[in-house]
């Protein structure tokens, strides 16, 4: 049982880490990717659409989205939803694609995103703490009918280890992303 409880922590781990590596692909690092487009939808025939199942999206070179439209009368309502966006971008159509040049970051911007990337962290490493202390807790009823002190204790001690892990993988993704947005 207690086994069990330790395996669940560590795949909630897993995600809590998952979740933030693809919260941070969403972030424009100087470089164009088309998960910058992930979090965009565009309201299509009345439904809230994401921009990735409107249209296909490559990257020419390393400055330049590309948007293919699937159908052609939804390039104005993509372009109008990327405008709206928070990405800073402005799209250019030729009536059937649309192309966002992706411009250098400021020194400005970086250190905002920078900050923005270390809030990601922190909220990731909150989760990876709530897990924990959800399992010690799981741990702790059993305590008291199954499993003596002395065992709880020490599968606590895994589950802290474990944590101790998952916050240096945070840490270490945190880590890789403020390089590449610090990268000139």
């Amino acid at each position: 049982m207690p086994q069990a409880i330790k395996k669940d922590a560590e795949e909630r781990m897993e995600k809590a880490i998952g979740a933030l590596k693809r919260d941070l692909s969403t972030l424009r690092a100087g470089r164009a990717t088309p998960a910058l487009l992930d979090r965009i939808q565009v309201e299509y025939y009345g439904a809230m659409t994401p921009v990735n199942q409107l249209a296909n999206i490559n990257t020419p070179d390393t400055r330049t989205l590309l948007l293919q439209p699937w159908d052609k009368s939804s390039v104005a309502a993509i372009e109008k939803a990327i405008m709206k966006s928070d990405l800073g971008l402005t799209p250019s159509n030729d009536g059937s694609t649309i192309r966002l040049s992706i411009p250098p970051l400021t020194e400005e911007r970086r250190t905002e995103l920078v900050k923005l990337t270390k809030k990601f962290g922190e909220e990731a490493k909150i989760a990876i703490r709530n897990i924990r202390r959800d399992a010690n807790d799981d741990i702790k009823k059993l305590e008291k009918t199954t499993i003596s002190e002395d065992e709880s204790r020490r599968h606590q001690d895994d589950i802290q280890k474990s944590t101790d892990r998952f916050v240096a993988e945070v840490e270490k993704v945190l880590a890789a992303k403020e390089k590449e947005i610090m990268e000139v």
